[in-house]
């Protein structure tokens, strides 16, 4: 697949790019074939923030990814911007978890002007809403938070999303609101995670968020993924911008399941003719181990394989103490580089010497500008 603009060719297929302001973007990399489109009439179809949905294009427009469509809704119509075509949405719908039996609704049109006013009238009236709505929950002590309101492409309809801990008898509050904006109300729960991705933002490895970007089901994260990877349970660290842990811990913690299971346990102590020596620390992926002769402390540190701790814990089994840790002989132990302590830290508070430049090449030095030397037959 490739991008061709004129007589270059630049790698992907410009046909599969999306929108930048669109999040869980996808690239459709088999955009470029020939009879992607009429593989089927299925369409993924984006709307405010993370929301997708999938229509059917019964009616065979001409659409593509980038497109404004309308589309069927419960009432009305709402609008949204097409995300992909092709054979690529049947397996979107899969991992959306969307139920065999689940109703897929139809395309209607591609957006008119008259649409796209409605539209843009509709979005224009979210914050305030969400203003207003949040002041009523708050007047009826519902101890839930309204994140974000999205109202229907036609303004007929308007979702509600929040937040809570347990369950929310919100039937008054549905009355309320209906008083207020004279629209049709849906209440939808989200969790943390959810409403970070709908926000959107920054993580700590400078990229966008994994939730706002491709992660379409949460799973649990527990403290056992930090354990597993030799990561310290900091709290501060850990967390992510939703203030649970972060997600991408699940991502290497089978990786590093399957490598610990090729290392020794830290509870075995290993015998050698010179002494005792206790675990001290661990390299998980790269199969090194570290051992110190006292238990508590850094100490005549000395790291091994995995393999060769193994063969001395055999070893030790049958009653045999090899004479060293290494294989083939005890070596010096190689201490480790103090980067701070190879130069003083104020050195770049000092002023430099500068060399003298008079007549006769002299290779005097002068300190800043309160030495500097005499012009020529002065002093």
């Amino acid at each position: 697949m490739r991008y061709i603009s004129g007589n270059n060719e630049r790698g992907l297929c410009a046909q599969g790019c999306g929108k930048g302001q669109c999040q869980l973007n996808v690239h459709d990399y088999l955009a470029d074939l020939p009879d992607n489109q009429e593989a089927t009439d299925l369409v993924e179809v984006q709307f405010k923030n993370t929301r997708k949905g999938y229509y059917r294009n019964d009616n065979h427009l001409p659409i593509a990814k980038g497109d404004i469509v309308a589309v069927e809704a419960s009432p009305g119509h709402d609008i949204g911007i097409v995300t992909m075509t092709g054979r690529l949405v049947p397996l979107q719908m899969k991992k959306a978890y969307m139920k065999p039996g689940e109703e897929i609704r139809r395309i209607y049109r591609v957006a008119r002007p008259a649409d796209m006013e409605k539209y843009e009238e509709a979005k224009a009236r979210e914050h305030s809403t969400m203003i207003q709505a949040r002041q009523a929950a708050k007047d009826l002590g519902l101890e839930m938070k309204i994140g974000d309101v999205e109202y229907q492409g036609d303004g007929n309809k308007a979702i509600f999303y929040y937040i809570a801990e347990g369950r929310v008898d919100f039937r008054q509050l549905i009355k309320v609101l209906a008083e207020l904006f004279h629209v049709r109300i849906e209440m939808k729960q989200i969790g943390v995670r959810q409403e970070a991705g709908r926000i959107g933002g920054f993580g700590p490895c400078g990229r966008e968020l994994c939730c706002s970007t491709w992660i379409r089901s949460f799973q649990s994260v527990g403290t056992a993924a930090a354990r597993f990877q030799d990561i310290s349970l900091n709290p501060q660290k850990l967390a992510g911008q939703c203030a649970k842990l972060k997600c991408c811990m699940n991502y290497e913690v089978d990786q590093y399941i399957e490598a610990g299971r090729r290392l020794p346990s830290r509870e075995i102590t290993l015998y050698t003719m010179d002494g005792e020596y206790h675990v001290f620390k661990v390299d998980i992926l790269s199969g090194m181990v570290t051992y110190s002769t006292d238990k508590r402390s850094a100490a005549n540190l000395t790291t091994i394989p995995a393999r060769r701790a193994l063969d001395i814990i055999e070893m030790n089994r049958r009653g045999e103490k090899p004479d060293s840790l290494e294989e083939g002989g005890k070596s010096i132990p190689v201490k480790p580089v103090d980067l701070a302590a190879q130069d003083d830290l104020h050195r770049f508070d000092k002023k430099k010497k500068r060399k003298k430049s008079g007549r006769g090449g002299s290779g005097r030095e002068s300190k800043g500008n309160d030495n500097a030397v005499a012009p020529a037959g002065k002093e």
